[in-house]
C-alpha cells in the first residue's frame, strides 16, 4: 500500500483512506454488514486511514466503526470530528460549537462510542465564528496532554485561520473537499499554505460525491433520502451541464484503460505530495475500484488535457446549499 505522511514529520497512512459517512446517512440506505465487511476488507488490503464524525448518524457512524474495528485497532489510524451540533428533533437543523468545555465533552463521546481508548486524529469538523481559533485548538492541544488523542487536524477552514492555529499547536491535516469539481484549495491558499507549514491536505468528496464515477445519469437516479438530491449542483440544468463534463472524464478514462473514478482519484493525488484521498464507499467492489487508482500514475501531458476539459470554472452550481455554504471558513 502507498502511504504518504500526515504533516511534515507525522506518521504514514495509506495514501487513499476510507471515508465512512455514506455508511450512516446521506447517501441512501444502510448495510451495517457490507459496511462492516468492507471496513475489514480495506484493512485486509493495507488501508489504514478510516474517517468518520460524531455528527454522521449521528453517532450512528462512530459506533459502527467502533464495531467493525475491533480487534483490529493496531492495524487502523482513525480520525473523527466534533463540532457540527444536530438536533434529534429536526434533521435539516445544523449549528457549530467550538467552546472548550464542548471539546472536552465531544471527545468522551466520541472514544465511548469507538470503543477505543486514544483517536489518532481528531478535526474541529467547521470554526465556530463565535470562539477564537486559539482557544478551541488550545482545548484540543489538552486532549493530546492528556492522552485522549494524538494529532490534532481542521476541517474547511482559511489559510490564515490554519496558521493562526499552527502557532498554537501543531496541525497535521486539514480536511476539505477538493476534487476535478472543487479546486477550492488551490485557488483560496489552502493548499500552499499547508505546503509552507507542512500539513497534509485531506481530500474529502475527491470523486464529487460519486458524479465523477460516471455512474448517474439523471437525478431520479439517487434514492428519496439521498442529501444529493438538495445539492444545487444535482439539480435542473446544473445536472445536465456538470454530467457533459463527466462523460469528457469518462472518455479519458477510456482512452487511459481505467475507470472514471480511478482517474479521478489519480488526479487528486496527482496534486501533490502531501494530498491523501478519503473516498467513500460502503461496498467492497467500489472500494477496490478505488484503490485502483494507486496503479494509474498521470503524465504532465495527461494532467493538462484534463485542466483543459475541466477548468476549475466549469461546474455548475455552488458545492453546497446556502445553509451550508455559511458554515465555510475558506
Amino acid at each position: 500500500m502507498q502511504t504518504r505522511l500526515l504533516g511534515r514529520n507525522g506518521p504514514k497512512v495509506s495514501a487513499l483512506g476510507l471515508g465512512c459517512m455514506g455508511m450512516s446517512e446521506f447517501y441512501g440506505g444502510r448495510d451495517d454488514a457490507e459496511s462492516i465487511a468492507t471496513i475489514h476488507h480495506a484493512l485486509d488490503r493495507g488501508l489504514t486511514l478510516l474517517d468518520t464524525a460524531d455528527v454522521y448518524g449521528p453517532h450512528l457512524n462512530e459506533t459502527l466503526v467502533g464495531q467493525a474495528i475491533r480487534g483490529r485497532r493496531e492495524q487502523v489510524f482513525l480520525a473523527t470530528k466534533f463540532g457540527i451540533v444536530r438536533d434529534p428533533a429536526d434533521a435539516q437543523f445544523r449549528a457549530i460549537n467550538g467552546r472548550p468545555e464542548y471539546v472536552r465533552e465531544s471527545v468522551e463521546g466520541s472514544l465511548k462510542r469507538l470503543g477505543i481508548e486514544q483517536i489518532d486524529l481528531y478535526y474541529q469538523h467547521r470554526l465556530d465564528p463565535h470562539v477564537p481559533i486559539e482557544e478551541t485548538v488550545g482545548a484540543m492541544a489538552e486532549l493530546v496532554q492528556a492522552g485522549k488523542v494524538r494529532y490534532l487536524g481542521l476541517s474547511e477552514v482559511s489559510a490564515e485561520t490554519l496558521e493562526r492555529a499552527h502557532a498554537v499547536h501543531p496541525i497535521v491535516a486539514v480536511q476539505s473537499e477538493f476534487s476535478l469539481w472543487t479546486r477550492d484549495p488551490q485557488e483560496n491558499g489552502v493548499l500552499a499554505m499547508c505546503r509552507k507549514l507542512g500539513v497534509a491536505l485531506v481530500a474529502y468528496s475527491p470523486l464529487g460525491r460519486g458524479f465523477l464515477t460516471g455512474a448517474f445519469k439523471s437525478p431520479d437516479d439517487f434514492e428519496a433520502d439521498d442529501y444529493r438530491r438538495s445539492s444545487p449542483r444535482f439539480q435542473g440544468e446544473n445536472f445536465a451541464r456538470n454530467l457533459e463534463l463527466v462523460d469528457k472524464v469518462k472518455d479519458l478514462a477510456k482512452d487511459r484503460g481505467c475507470t472514471p473514478a480511478q482517474l479521478a482519484l489519480a488526479w487528486v493525488l496527482a496534486q501533490g505530495d502531501e494530498v491523501i484521498g478519503i473516498p467513500g464507499t460502503k461496498r467492497r467492489d467500489r472500494l477496490d475500484e478505488n484503490l485502483g487508482a494507486l496503479e494509474v500514475k498521470l503524465s504532465a501531458a495527461e494532467l493538462e488535457t484534463i485542466d483543459a476539459i475541466f477548468p476549475p470554472d466549469a461546474i455548475a452550481g455552488p458545492r453546497y446549499a446556502e445553509a451550508m455554504l455559511k458554515f465555510l471558513n475558506a
